[in-house]
This record gives C-alpha cells, sequence and structure tokens, in this order.
C-alpha cells in the first residue's frame, strides 16, 4: 500500500472512531432535566382536575363553594366558570413551561430520559398538584371541595388528599427506578469512550 492510501486510511479510521467517540461523549452527556416531567405533571394534573371534575362530572368549580358566587344562579355560575378559565389558563402555563424546558434540554444535548424517569417524575407532580391544591384550596381557604355537589363531605377531600399522597409516593419510586437505569447508561458510555480514547 502506497504512503498516500496508507494516509487516507488512518486519517479516514482517526475520523471514525473520533466520531463514534463524541456520539458516546454526547450519550454520556448530563443528565435528563427532572424540571421538565414535574412541570408536566403539575400542568397535567391541573388539567385532570379542571377538565374531570370541574366540567365533565360537574362535581365543583374553582369558588363553588363561596357565598358571593353559589353555582345556583346565572351569575354566580359565570363567575365559577370564568375561574375556571383562568385555573386552566394556568395549567396551559405549566405544560408550555415544560416543553421549553424540554426543548432547552434537548438542545443542550443532554440525555433523554427513559419512561420510568419522565413519567414517574410526571406522577409525582401530580401527587403534588393534588396535595398542594387539596391543603390550600380544600381546607385552608375553603373555595371549593371535591363534592361540592353534595355539601362538601370531608371524606372526599381527605380521599382527594390520599390519592394524592399515593401519586406521589409511586411517582418517586418510579422516578428512582429510571434514574437508576440513566446511572447505568451514563457508567457504560464513560467506560466505553475511554476504551475509545485508549486505542
Amino acid at each position: 500500500m502506497s504512503p498516500c492510501c496508507s494516509e487516507s486510511v488512518g486519517l479516514s479510521w482517526g475520523m471514525s472512531t473520533t466520531g463514534i467517540g463524541s456520539v458516546r461523549a454526547r450519550a454520556g452527556g448530563a443528565r435528563p432535566s427532572r424540571a421538565a416531567g414535574l412541570l408536566y405533571g403539575l400542568g397535567l394534573g391541573g388539567f385532570i382536575d379542571g377538565i374531570v371534575l370541574h366540567q365533565i362530572l360537574q362535581w365543583h368549580h374553582l369558588v363553588s363553594n363561596v357565598d358571593e358566587f353559589p353555582v345556583s344562579t346565572v351569575a354566580g355560575l359565570e363567575m365559577n366558570t370564568l375561574a375556571d378559565g383562568f385555573f386552566h389558563a394556568g395549567t396551559l402555563v405549566l405544560v408550555l413551561a415544560a416543553s421549553i424546558v424540554t426543548i432547552v434540554a434537548w438542545r443542550r444535548g443532554r440525555l433523554a430520559p427513559n419512561w420510568s424517569f419522565h413519567f414517574g417524575l410526571v406522577l409525582l407532580g401530580w401527587g403534588i398538584f393534588n396535595v398542594v391544591e387539596g391543603v390550600i384550596d380544600h381546607q385552608i381557604l375553603g373555595i371549593h371541595h371535591v363534592r361540592d355537589d353534595l355539601g362538601g363531605p370531608l371524606s372526599w377531600d381527605v380521599g382527594f388528599l390520599i390519592f394524592g399522597f399515593l401519586l406521589c409516593v409511586g411517582g418517586w419510586l418510579l422516578y428512582r427506578r429510571g434514574r437508576r437505569a440513566l446511572d447505568d447508561r451514563v457508567t457504560g458510555s464513560s467506560e466505553a469512550h475511554e476504551q475509545d480514547s485508549v486505542w
């Protein structure tokens, strides 16, 4: 083989190994953002609450336990509908924020989350929404309860909080399992990259 051909082959091999190394280095980059999954969970949890409980089942509205805005009157129902609209706008902002965080992380070359990592955080965010909403809106402010259509029995409010707590626990455990898998992936990619660097 002529020196020219040998040099070309060597250059191609060097470029090839460098390309593989860069891909693996990218795969071994920073871990996925936790904020994205949590924000998705907070926003989607709010949407589920608003769409299912407020609109489909109509168990309550945002201020349906406020004496000034009774849902039994047209004016009161209009005010509750307006409040529900602002509530949905807030949850939409959370989902948009989650999308922005996801895109920023992707553009920075961070690892993509696995299913357990992502949906564990989504469930955790949903659970946090339920607990915060259940404590503040149901108990402290008292602007509505889970079953205002039944007079706001405490048992439903407690059940709502328990469900939120279970979402938090289940989501956290699922996230931890996904994070361990990502840690193994990062460790394996780093070792492979070190071997490429040696050779």
